[in-house]
């Protein structure tokens, strides 16, 4: 089938994602919500991690005329994506505070050479006057394809992860209001879907919520123990793959490390409330 939104490059979505992606099929729920971004809609997703919602508005940037700003709240996330996308051969950059003004100049030069189709910044840069100018020249010379919200949950002050910040894209969406806003979170009460809606003046946008059974995952509860540390050393020697465990304290965390060292389990870097989270700020 021919769908009428496509470049005449491509005979279907399924031949778009194969070029650019390598992947045959898409996973559930993915196509619908790509025919919308092309269709130029405003989009709500909510799909948990691993579910594949980068693709949703990657793809649809690289089938429309234009450059699609993503907007992501960490440094290594924007990082991550961008080398993926790098690594397929795919035209996407980085602008942030590890980028170098000398850098920053080509990767724009870039942009308007039209080799870069995905720009990935943090929202505070997002933000600035100055920066707004740039997406000014942007819109006026090659176009902004969509504004794309990664982690949207941000958004909203009901949400585990509010960044002040995000509630100002609005700002940006009364700038330039002809272009698409497609927000995407792994998780989001009915609360926080409202408030995203609200904060970022979607207009009737498509909503989907893909389902978040993991056929991968599954969940057992067992009684404690008195021998609860040899009864976890026994399952982690016989359960292939990794395992994270949960503990109630910074102390316990540094203490069941230290054991499991102690007993030949190769353990990464505890991780608990009292280290320090990597944020982006530019």
């Amino acid at each position: 089938m021919t769908v009428n939104f496509l470049p005449s490059t491509f005979e279907s979505l399924e031949a778009a994602l194969k070029h650019y992606f390598g992947y045959d099929s898409f996973r559930l729920g993915q196509r619908a919500i790509i025919e919308a971004a092309l269709e130029n809609r405003d989009l709500l997703v909510i799909m948990p991690t691993g579910g594949g919602k980068s693709l949703c508005f990657q793809l649809p940037a690289l089938l429309k005329d234009g450059l699609t700003i993503v907007v992501s709240p960490l440094i290594a996330l924007m990082q991550d994506q961008v080398q993926a996308l790098q690594d397929n051969g795919i035209g996407a950059t980085f602008l942030n505070s590890t980028v170098s003004p000398s850098e920053a100049r080509d990767r724009i030069s870039q942009i308007f050479l039209g080799y870069i189709k995905l720009l990935y910044v943090a929202p505070e840069r997002l933000l600035t006057e100055q920066f707004l100018l740039f997406l000014e020249r942007v819109q006026a010379e090659i176009g902004i394809a969509a504004l794309a919200i990664d982690e949207a949950h941000c958004v909203s002050e009901w949400g585990h992860d509010f960044r002040p910040e995000y509630r100002q894209i609005r700002e940006v969406r009364s700038r330039f209001p002809t272009v698409p806003v497609l927000s995407l979170t792994a998780t989001a009460t009915e609360r926080v879907r409202q408030d995203i809606i609200q904060q970022l003046a979607l207009r009737q946008p498509n909503i989907h919520v893909a389902s978040f059974n993991r056929q991968n995952l599954y969940y057992e509860v067992r009684p404690k123990q008195s021998q609860s540390y040899k009864e976890l050393l026994q399952l982690i020697r016989k359960t292939p793959g990794s395992a994270i465990i949960y503990c109630l304290s910074r102390k316990k965390v540094d203490e069941i490390t230290a054991r499991l060292q102690q007993d030949g389990i190769e353990v990464l870097l505890p991780i608990s409330a009292g280290m320090e989270r990597s944020r982006s700020r530019q």
